[in-house]
C-alpha cells in the first residue's frame, strides 16, 4: 500500500474578539477587552436560540473554515442539501473544549437538585451533553463522517488536530473539521478560579484534508501536518518527534510566557527559534489553545515564515505538534 502524504490544512476560520484573519494572531496587543463576537451576526440567528455560547462560537468559526476551504459558498449560513461541494459523509468533525458547556451542566444540575427534572426545558437539555459542540457543527453543516469531542485538559487542542489527521491517515474520512472553543462566563470563572476578564472567549476552526484529495480539487494548502507526540514532559515529546527534529524550527508556540522563557518549567526547547505565548493576549484558552496555536502558525507561514513551527501545550502531560509550510513555499 502506498504511503499517504501528510494531511494539508486547506481552510481556517476564527470567531475571536478583535481578530479577523490568522495573520493578525501574532500581534501582541491585549484583545480580552475587545467587543465579544456575536455569532448571530456572523451566521444568522436561525437555530441558535437554544444553543449555548460555546456551540454558537464553534458554528461561526466552522462556517468560515469550510468557506475558506471552498467546501461551502462564502455567504452560506449552514449546509443545506446541495450546498457542500464534497460528499459530507467523508468529512469528520473533531471538537476540543474543556469548559464549553460547564455553565449548562452546573445550572441544570442545580435546577434538578433544587426542584426536579420538570423544570428543565427539553430544548436546552441537550446542551448538557459533553459532545454538543461536535454534534451541533456536524448537524448544521451536514458533515456525516466520524464525530469526536475531546475534553482532556491542556493538551486537548493539539490532540484534536492529531486525531483529525489520524482519521484521514486511517482512511476513515477524506477531510476533518477541527474546532477548538471555550466561552467566558461566571460559572467557568468560579470553578477554575480564573478572573472572568482573563478567560478566553472564542473559537478557531481548521479544515484538514487528505493531500491527494486536496490536490485533485485544486485546493490551496495553508500548512502540512507534521509529527505529533504526547509524553510526560517536553523532552520526551521532542525525542518522540523523530524525523521532525532534523530540520530547525522557525518558531515555537509555547503553553505560556513562563514555558516560553529560556530554562522555563517545560524543560528544553528549540534553542534558536523565536518563542511565542498567548498569555495576556487572548486569555486562558484551555482546550482551544492548541488549535489557536495552529492557526497562528498558519498566519506566520502566510506572512512569510518558511521553516516548520513547533507547538507545545500541557500540564501533567505535554503534547507537541509540528506544522510545516505548504509545499512549494519559498525556503
Amino acid at each position: 500500500m502506498p504511503t499517504r502524504s501528510a494531511p494539508r490544512v486547506t481552510g481556517a476560520g476564527l470567531a475571536l474578539a478583535g481578530v479577523s484573519a490568522v495573520t493578525e494572531l501574532l500581534r501582541a496587543e491585549d484583545r480580552r477587552a475587545a467587543a465579544p463576537v456575536d455569532p448571530g451576526d456572523r451566521i444568522g440567528r436561525r437555530g441558535l436560540r437554544y444553543s449555548d455560547r460555546a456551540t454558537q462560537l464553534a458554528l461561526a468559526a466552522a462556517r468560515d473554515a469550510l468557506a475558506d476551504a471552498g467546501l461551502i459558498p462564502e455567504d452560506a449560513q449552514r449546509a443545506d442539501p446541495g450546498t457542500l461541494t464534497v460528499d459530507g459523509a467523508g468529512v469528520a468533525v473533531v471538537a476540543s473544549s474543556n469548559l464549553g458547556n460547564l455553565d449548562t451542566v452546573c445550572e441544570t444540575s442545580a435546577a434538578i437538585a433544587g426542584a426536579s427534572t420538570d423544570v428543565i426545558s427539553p430544548m436546552s437539555l441537550p446542551n448538557a451533553s459533553s459532545n454538543v459542540v461536535a454534534s451541533a457543527v456536524a448537524t448544521r453543516f451536514a458533515l456525516r463522517g466520524p464525530n469526536l469531542m475531546l475534553c482532556n485538559g491542556p493538551t486537548s487542542g493539539l490532540d484534536a488536530i492529531h486525531w483529525g489527521a489520524a482519521l484521514i491517515g486511517a482512511g476513515r474520512c477524506s477531510r476533518a473539521l477541527v474546532v477548538g472553543v471555550e466561552p467566558r462566563n461566571p460559572v467557568v470563572s468560579r470553578l477554575t478560579g480564573i478572573p472572568q476578564d482573563e478567560l478566553f472567549d472564542g473559537a478557531v476552526a481548521l479544515l484538514l484534508e487528505d493531500a491527494a484529495q486536496a490536490e485533485a480539487r485544486g485546493a490551496r494548502s495553508l500548512a502540512e501536518i507534521g509529527g505529533y507526540a504526547r509524553e510526560a514532559d517536553l523532552a520526551g515529546c521532542l525525542a518522540g518527534l523523530g524525523q521532525d527534529t532534523t530540520d530547525p524550527w522557525g518558531i515555537w508556540f509555547a503553553e505560556d510566557a513562563a514555558a516560553a522563557a529560556p530554562g522555563g518549567p517545560s524543560g528544553p526547547g528549540p534553542a534558536d527559534a523565536p518563542r511565542y505565548a498567548f498569555t495576556g493576549v487572548h486569555g486562558h484558552a484551555s482546550g482551544a489553545l492548541g488549535v489557536l496555536q495552529c492557526a497562528a502558525a498558519i498566519g506566520w507561514f502566510t506572512s512569510g515564515g518558511t521553516a516548520p513551527a513547533l507547538l507545545t501545550t500541557g500540564g501533567d502531560a505535554v503534547a507537541t505538534l509540528t506544522l510545516r509550510p505548504p509545499a512549494g513555499a519559498p525556503s
